[in-house]
């Protein structure tokens, strides 16, 4: 090599380390692109997690459009603070501070792989604070609701409603195949559910009435599909019309706002009424935290099926009663 030639490779190295780039490495720029460096990142630390899908529509929708061109050796921690910003100012708090916590471990992962040698979102605070939801509907909202989903398209009347009589989580009823149904129980696989762990669902006479009228697509397994080949999805788009369904039986007057996870937390709230020892809500929701943490949640392994049958009876009679607006076999059960 030639001193002149030396010289320009030199400083191309430097500028090279200026950027945060390995000046030895030879991949192809195009490799260390944010879209290329991302998308291996999905494939390789995220593709197993429960949150893949969620993490990589987050990724292509809020950050590659900014980003997707750029080296990700020159991202740097103004860069970031503006792109977290910008979502922010929409005012998508809880999204910017997820997104902060993807790219936190996307950049991570990069930095062990050698792809870069710094980290723009360490110690980058998020933006506002962790939002704790504590929206429970009342017994008069609920029953707005259960009417307003028997009036909703199929299938995400009777997935409101099942909801509603469960307690399950949105995907696991969205996803529900008949092969996991077993007779008067749900048993879904670790696979299916947010803490690994399989977890069974009795369901109420109520329940199971609404299961049976199901409409079955020849050759899926899916009880809610529209397609045969994968699960309901536009759950956006179906909670619109359940909120406009509601508001046309509410003379004209739209419930508070409320999420469709908010059912889930209202329905504990009713049960934890009726007198349900909270053990048995731990275990009917699928909760491993609470009473059933630590070294408790090792030794502690009883299932509480016969509970959490007796209980969801009792709520759905509950729920029976508030939505027909006639008395009903309403239990109140004792704390045991």
């Amino acid at each position: 090599m030639g001193l002149a030639e030396a010289r320009d490779a030199w400083r191309d190295a430097r500028e090279a380390v200026g950027k945060g780039e390995n000046p030895a490495r030879k991949k192809p720029t195009q490799a260390d692109s944010f879209a290329a460096v991302a998308d291996e990142w999905l494939q390789r630390d995220q593709a197993h997690n429960r949150s893949f899908t969620e993490v990589k529509r987050v990724i292509d929708r809020d950050v590659k459009p900014v980003w997707e061109g750029r080296l990700i050796a020159n991202i740097g921690r103004r860069d970031a603070l503006e792109l977290i910003d910008h979502i922010a100012d929409r005012g998508a708090i809880t999204l910017a501070r997820r997104t902060h916590a993807h790219l936190h471990r996307l950049f991570r992962w990069a930095i062990g792989r050698g792809i870069i040698e710094a980290n723009p979102f360490a110690d980058l605070p998020r933006p506002g604070k962790a939002v704790k939801r504590d929206r429970v509907l009342g017994d008069a909202e609920l029953a707005l609701v259960w009417r307003a989903a028997a009036d909703t398209e199929w299938p995400f009347g009777p997935i409101f409603q099942l909801l509603l009589l469960t307690a399950a989580r949105k995907t696991e009823i969205a996803a529900l195949r008949w092969s996991e149904i077993d007779g008067d129980t749900i048993r879904l696989n670790g696979q299916r559910t947010k803490n690994a762990e399989p977890h069974a669902i009795p369901l109420s006479r109520q329940a199971s009435v609404i299961i049976k009228t199901l409409p079955r697509m020849a050759g899926s397994d899916l009880v809610f599909t529209t397609t045969g080949k994968s699960c309901v999805s536009g759950f956006s788009k179906a909670k619109a019309a359940l909120d406009a369904a509601v508001k046309r039986n509410n003379n004209g007057h739209p419930l508070p706002e409320w999420r469709a996870h908010d059912i889930r937390r209202s329905a504990a709230t009713g049960l934890q009424r009726l007198g349900v020892n909270l053990q048995v809500i731990e275990a009917i929701l699928g909760h491993v935290s609470g009473s059933r943490a630590g070294i408790v949640g090792v030794y502690q392994r009883h299932g509480f099926d016969r509970e959490k049958t007796s209980a969801l009876q009792a709520w759905a009679h509950h729920v029976e009663a508030i939505t027909s607006g006639k008395p009903g076999k309403v239990i109140r059960l004792a704390r045991s």
